[in-house]
């Protein structure tokens, strides 16, 4: 069996954001950029699943400018296989790249698609849903667990929800995205780094895989998060009830 892991290059987690003065996005200019770290995650499963036996050939994909193929480099040198890049100028919308991953799936016939449940960057978390929707395949969203059964060709996912813990079953082909207590991603070290450098990656453009790149939505504006204010300190508990009732009326 062959899996397809979906990675994207996002703005570093430790870094702090700085809103463009026109305010029309994130400053992304001589900023560290990283693999998204739910890709991680969804990638480290994958490694796993093979490392077990249960498949043959991780292939990890990125959209996006040629800088993404630094991110690729990242996930081989971790131990995918090879990987493909679709180069886009444009930002991809969900739904875009929802799409495009529908095409790469026809032209792969993986058996398993595993994705991060969300980036760290627009916290859209659609592409899995919308993905599994485009290819009619069975879905299990915010994997806490996932377990395969090679010979009857099922998944088995434990996903977190508001009331503990739900499991599905799911018919391979399936699509399944990540959540933050499904594994703990690996370092990749230095020999496999430079084994990564020889590693092929296969490009494409949308238009090659015939899709169309295009946007619904428009980002009217982008701006921090109001500063919060200082703390006080309180002299009594009578003061806090006072506070609570008079300032913040929560009693």
């Amino acid at each position: 069996m062959k899996i397809m892991v979906a990675v994207k290059r996002v703005v570093d987690y430790a870094v702090k954001i700085r809103v463009k003065p026109d305010k029309t996005g994130v400053e992304t200019q001589n900023v560290k950029m990283s693999m998204n770290p739910f890709c991680e995650i969804a990638l480290e499963e994958a490694l796993r699943i093979k490392e077990a036996g249960l498949a043959k050939e991780v292939v990890a994909v990125s959209m996006g400018p040629a800088n993404c193929v630094d991110t690729l480099r990242t996930g081989l040198a971790m131990g995918a296989d090879r990987g493909i890049h679709v180069e886009a100028a444009r930002e991809l919308v969900p739904l875009t790249v929802a799409k495009v991953l529908k095409r790469l799936v026809e032209v792969e016939n993986p058996g398993l698609l595993i994705l991060g449940k969300q980036a760290i960057d627009d916290d859209c978390n659609q592409t899995g849903q919308m993905i599994a929707g485009l290819l009619g395949w069975p879905q299990g969203t915010f994997a806490s667990k996932v377990v395969l059964d090679k010979e009857k060709q099922v998944a088995t996912v434990d996903r977190e929800v508001d009331g503990g813990l739900e499991t599905l079953c799911l018919d391979l082909p399936a699509v399944i995205t990540t959540d933050l207590r499904l594994n703990q991603p690996r370092y990749a070290t230095l020999p496999n780094i430079m084994k990564a450098k020889s590693k092929p990656i296969k490009k494409y453009t949308p238009e090659e895989l015939n899709v169309e790149i295009k946007s619904d939505l428009e980002v009217v504006q982008v701006t921090e998060p109001p500063k919060r204010k200082a703390g006080v300190i309180l002299s009594s508990v009578d003061e806090l009830i006072d506070k609570l009732k008079t300032e913040a009326c929560v009693i």
